[in-house]
C-alpha cells in the first residue's frame, strides 16, 4: 500500500503554525500583562531627605546678622543677637518639595522658616516666602510673609482655627507643600496658609531669628521630601504664530521679537489669537504693553458667536481695569480692581507682567506680583482655549514679548 506522503507533510507543518501561534499569543498576553501591571502600578513616593542630621551643620550656612545658631541635644537652637535679621540658609536649593520640622520657643520671639528663598545679587538680603513664626497676640503662626519684598500675602486675621493651632510653650510640627505655585502650610495638623503664588518656583531653605531683643528658637526633624521641578515653557516661540489661528478682525504679527496686535477702530469685529489646544488646569504668563485700546488675556474659553469666544477674560487695557477679570458671553464683570489697586501694581505705557493660574474651581490673577482677583469659579468650564483679544470698534496696539504657560493638571487644589 503506498503512503498517502500529501497527508504525511502536512502534518509536522500544521504542527509547527500551531505552536507557533501558541508561543506568540502567549508573548502578547505576557506583554500584555506587563504594561497593564506597569500601568497600575502606583508612582512611589520619593524617600525624606533629612536637611539637619542632628549633629553638625554640614549642609548650611549663616546669612543677614549675628543672632547664633548652635546645636543642643539634636537640635538647632538659634538666639537673638545685633543687627538685622538672621538666617541659617540651605546651601542647596529646592523646587517641588513637602517640607516637616518641629519648633518650640524657649523664649518667645518673632521667627519664621523661609523656603523658595534666594539673597539679593547672591550674597545680600535674603528674600522670598517665609513660613511665619509669630507668639504675639496677633497669632498670625503659619501664615506666609514675603520677606524684604511685598510683606504679608497669605495673613490669618478671618482664620480663628489657624491662630490657635500654634502652642506657645510645647513642641509644634509644621509642614509646608510647595507644588508649583500652589503653597500650603498646616501647623500641628490644622492647616492655616492655601496660598496661589507665581513669584518664585525654587529657592533655599531658611531658619530666621528676627531681629529684636528676646528670642530663643529650637528646630529638630527638619525633613524634605522632592516633588520635582515646575518650570515655565514658552506658549509662544517669539518666532511666528505656530500654535495659534487669527480669527475675527484685525492683524497680528511679530516683530523685533515682539508679537504685536493691531486694528482699527473701523473693525466692529473683535481679533483674536487663539491656540490651537486646550488646556485644563495651568498657569499662564504674559509680559504686555498696551499701547492703545483695549485688550485681553483669554483662558479657558471656546469659540462662539457674537464675539467669537465665550469664556474668562484677565483685562488688559492702557488705562483702566487691568488684572480684572470678566466673563464674554457670560457673567460679565466678575471683579474689577479699584483705582487704588490700579495706582500700586499697574504701570501704564510699561511693560507689565501679569500671571494667571486656573486650578480646580480656583482663579488667580496678579499684575507686576500683586494679587488682583482670588475666585472661586463653582461649576464653571473646567478646560478651554488660551487667546489674546483685539477689541473690536477700538484703534488697537497691544504687544507682548513673552508668552508662557506651566501645566498644573496633576496639582490638587482645594475649592472652599
Amino acid at each position: 500500500m503506498t503512503p498517502n506522503t500529501h497527508h504525511i507533510s502536512r502534518r509536522p507543518l500544521l504542527s509547527r503554525l500551531t505552536w507557533a501561534l501558541l508561543v506568540s499569543s502567549f508573548a502578547i498576553s505576557q506583554i500584555s500583562l506587563v504594561h497593564f501591571l506597569h500601568a497600575e502600578e502606583p508612582a512611589k513616593k520619593p524617600a525624606p531627605i533629612l536637611l539637619f542630621d542632628g549633629q553638625t551643620l554640614d549642609g548650611w550656612k549663616k546669612v543677614g546678622g549675628d543672632a547664633t545658631y548652635s546645636i543642643e541635644n539634636g537640635e538647632i537652637v538659634g538666639r537673638v543677637g545685633p543687627g538685622p535679621n538672621t538666617f541659617l540658609r540651605t546651601q542647596a536649593t529646592y523646587g517641588d518639595f513637602e517640607l516637616k520640622y518641629d519648633v518650640k520657643l524657649d523664649t518667645p520671639g518673632n521667627s519664621g522658616v523661609q523656603f523658595r528663598s534666594h539673597q539679593k545679587d547672591g550674597t545680600g538680603r535674603t528674600f522670598g516666602y517665609q513660613c511665619e513664626i509669630d507668639p504675639s497676640p496677633r497669632q498670625w503662626t503659619g501664615g506666609i510673609y514675603d520677606e524684604s519684598r511685598r510683606g504679608w500675602i497669605y495673613s490669618l486675621d478671618k482664620d480663628e482655627q489657624a491662630r490657635k493651632a500654634f502652642k506657645i510653650d510645647d513642641w509644634n510640627t509644621f509642614v509646608i507643600t510647595a507644588r508649583g505655585p500652589h503653597i500650603t502650610t498646616s501647623v500641628n495638623g490644622v492647616r492655616c496658609a492655601d496660598l496661589i503664588d507665581t513669584a518664585d518656583l525654587e529657592g533655599f531653605i531658611a531658619l530666621q531669628v528676627h531681629s529684636g531683643k528676646a528670642g530663643q528658637i529650637r528646630w529638630r526633624n527638619i525633613q524634605l521630601t522632592p516633588l520635582g521641578q515646575s518650570a515655565w515653557k514658552p506658549l509662544w516661540n517669539q518666532k511666528d504664530l505656530a500654535g495659534f489661528r487669527a480669527i475675527g478682525g484685525g492683524e497680528w504679527k511679530v516683530a523685533d521679537g515682539e508679537l504685536v496686535g493691531t486694528s482699527s477702530k473701523e473693525e466692529s469685529r473683535h481679533g483674536l489669537l487663539i491656540t490651537e489646544d486646550a488646556f485644563r488646569d495651568f498657569a499662564v504668563r504674559v509680559e504686555f504693553k498696551a499701547i492703545t485700546g483695549n485688550s485681553g488675556l483669554y483662558f479657558r474659553c471656546v469659540e462662539a458667536d457674537p464675539y467669537g469666544v465665550a469664556g474668562f477674560q484677565a483685562e488688559i487695557d492702557p488705562t483702566k481695569d487691568v488684572g480684572g477679570l470678566y466673563e464674554t458671553n457670560g457673567r460679565a464683570w466678575i471683579f474689577q480692581p479699584s483705582a487704588e489697586q490700579l495706582k500700586k501694581a499697574f504701570k501704564p505705557g510699561e511693560w507689565n507682567e501679569m500671571t494667571v493660574v486656573a486650578l480646580g474651581e480656583r482663579i488667580v490673577i496678579h499684575l507686576n506680583g500683586i494679587k488682583t482677583v482670588d475666585f472661586i469659579d463653582k461649576g464653571g468650564r473646567a478646560a478651554g482655549k488660551i487667546a489674546l483679544q483685539l477689541h473690536g470698534g477700538d484703534d488697537m496696539d497691544v504687544r507682548f514679548r513673552k508668552v508662557e504657560i506651566m501645566r498644573l493638571d496633576d496639582i490638587a487644589c482645594c475649592t472652599e
